[in-house]
């Protein structure tokens, strides 16, 4: 299985601040990841990326390359185990930032160093 890192993004830093609510919803949602096997880190290593990339964005539509805009804010990141890109951007249309004004994911395959 190949590793792909889940890359959050708020529209700004304003929205970072979660309500007990949302912190739930997505320490849910890692517990399903966890629960399926599929959880690999919970972003507290550096990783390099190689170019591809894919962002979900809220309504599920997904698009092909890095998110752009110089003024979303990274709010964190986790990677997970899957087979293909497209299997791991199902795996993060579940997460709850969707609900968050702004959220965005972007999903990008960890290189193995050897």
């Amino acid at each position: 299985m190949k590793e792909f890192a889940l890359i959050f993004r708020l529209k700004d830093i304003a929205n970072f601040r979660p309500s007990p609510e949302q912190m739930q919803a997505r320490m849910n949602w890692l517990a399903k990841i966890t629960a399926l096997g599929r959880l690999a880190d919970k972003g507290n290593t550096l990783l390099p990326f190689p170019a591809t990339a894919k962002t979900i964005q809220t309504g599920s539509v997904v698009t092909d390359g890095p998110h752009t805009e110089n003024s979303a804010f990274i709010s964190g990141y986790v990677v997970v185990k899957a087979e293909t890109i497209d299997e791991a951007v199902e795996l993060a249309k579940l997460n709850p930032i969707f609900e968050q004004a702004g959220g965005n994911i972007e999903v990008r395959e960890v290189l193995k160093r050897e």
